[in-house]
């Protein structure tokens, strides 16, 4: 019983609408101001239309392929970012925990000492160790941050390049 009585409102509507389509085209007749005259479409006109046409499928086409290849680079581009700062993290924690290490270690160290002098040579050996060691740590993160920027810019470069030489063929 519930399929039959949902299926009169449909019906109702439906005949309702049929009956709103030709009252609204005997309220509205049609104006010859309105009409549009019925003309033969040159055949030159034709083909400078289907030309036009051709050419706007074309130049979609082509712009959907530099899209679809944008965004490709950008993916490419976010991921390689992605990895080499995760990397480069890592180096920093890394160095981060050595240093603390070392801190540690000489902390440790300078609570035993019995004189001054031994204290000073100490500290002298932990400040030139740490400089080294920082110099060492502040090369091999300068490394790294060069080889993600051009790890990241290669890819977008080698796109550039590629466009301007497609244009340049076109």
């Amino acid at each position: 019983m519930t399929e039959t009585t949902a299926a009169k409102p449909a019906t109702k509507a439906r005949a309702s609408k049929a009956k709103a389509a030709p009252a609204a085209a005997a309220a509205f007749p049609d104006f010859e101001a309105f009409a549009m005259p019925k003309m033969e479409v040159p055949a030159a006109f034709r083909e400078v239309t289907e030309k036009g046409i051709e050419n706007a499928r074309e130049a979609y086409a082509k712009v959907k392929t530099a899209a679809e290849d944008a965004t490709d680079l950008m993916e490419d581009t976010f991921e390689t970012s992605r990895q080499g700062v995760v990397e480069f993290n890592h180096k920093a924690v890394d160095a981060a925990k050595a240093n603390v290490d070392a801190t540690f270690s000489f902390m440790k160290d300078i609570m035993s000492v019995k004189t001054v002098a031994e204290a000073i040579e100490l500290q002298s050996t932990f400040a030139r160790q740490q400089f080294d060691t920082l110099s060492a740590q502040t090369k091999e993160m300068q490394e790294l941050a060069t080889k993600l920027g051009t790890d990241v810019s290669a890819p977008v470069k080698e796109a550039v390049e590629k466009s301007f030489k497609d244009l340049k063929v076109n």
